[in-house]
């Protein structure tokens, strides 16, 4: 039997690729849109939008393909409509670590799972793969989490994941707390700060020292190319003696000693109650 999947917010940009590749992979797809342009743009690929109380009761995988603040809301619209052991699916750990997803039913299943997106360094041999960098034409492995629901449920999860985020090279499992520290943490609270200052510091050379931003851009991206290979293992770590001396002193000018509490509980917290309630930091 064809399993039944319902996606809430189908027509928008991360809804919309989730449902083409839930449609290539043969499930039977409710693509759940209210907004005109995205039942338009499921239109023009050939798929038929639905209303909320069309393709939710029955389904068997209901997609929150929404924005993380009104995730909780939907849900909690939705439940009435869901029979027992219907799993949701959140695409991101911010909802569900917040504590935003109905707490009144314990016998659904809640289910959450997040690309890792293509890696830097890969062998694509595609122009149009090497080029992907959000997923979906280029490999890429996907992290997932059973964080409410019985064990074999798991395998449901991770089959519609591998589906929505294909081509795959690998699942890793892990506590939706786990997510969480690896999503707002690793990724938007240590990464994202990081690449925006080295956006902001080229743009300081061109400002304030006259060097042309394309020097410095050409400059900054050859020199990341190799420190990230050297760093993270994928070439031999050869640095010079001096410049491992000067990145030493250069972290304590541009990097706080209490950075790891990014990466703490507490912190992943209320980072997820910042996205999801707009409180906090």
């Amino acid at each position: 039997m064809t399993t039944s999947v319902a996606v809430l917010g189908a027509g928008g940009k991360m809804g919309f690729r989730v449902t083409r590749k839930l449609v290539e992979a043969g499930y039977g797809v409710r693509a759940v849109e209210i907004g005109e342009p995205g039942r338009k743009r499921l239109a023009e690929a050939g798929i038929s939008a639905v209303a909320m109380e069309e393709g939710v009761p029955g389904a068997k995988v209901v997609v929150m393909a929404l924005p993380d603040n009104i995730i909780g809301q939907v849900a909690r619209q939705l439940s009435p409509m869901l029979a027992k052991g219907t799993m949701l699916l959140i695409l991101d750990a911010a909802a569900p670590y917040a504590g935003d997803l109905p707490k009144d039913r314990p016998d659904l299943t809640y289910f959450v799972g997040h690309p890792c997106h293509p890696p830097l360094f890969n062998d694509e041999a595609e122009w149009a793969a090497r080029r992907d960098y959000h997923g979906g034409i280029a490999r890429q492995s996907i992290v997932c989490a059973l964080m409410q629901g019985p064990e074999e449920h798991y395998a449901l999860g991770e089959e519609v994941c591998k589906a929505m985020w294909s081509p795959i090279i690998e699942c890793h499992r892990v506590t939706v707390e786990q997510l969480a520290i690896l999503e707002p943490g690793l990724s938007e609270m240590v990464a994202m700060p990081f690449v925006d200052t080295m956006v902001e510091a080229v743009e300081e050379c061109e400002r304030k020292y006259g060097i042309p931003r394309k020097a410095a851009l050409d400059f900054l991206i050859g020199h990341l190319n190799v420190e990230i290979a050297m760093w993270f293992g994928f070439s031999p770590k050869v640095p010079s003696d001096a410049a491992l001396r000067l990145m030493r002193f250069a972290k304590g000018v541009v990097v706080r000693d209490d950075w790891r509490d990014a990466l703490t509980p507490a912190k992943v917290k209320e980072a997820s109650e910042l996205i999801v309630y707009g409180k906090g930091a």
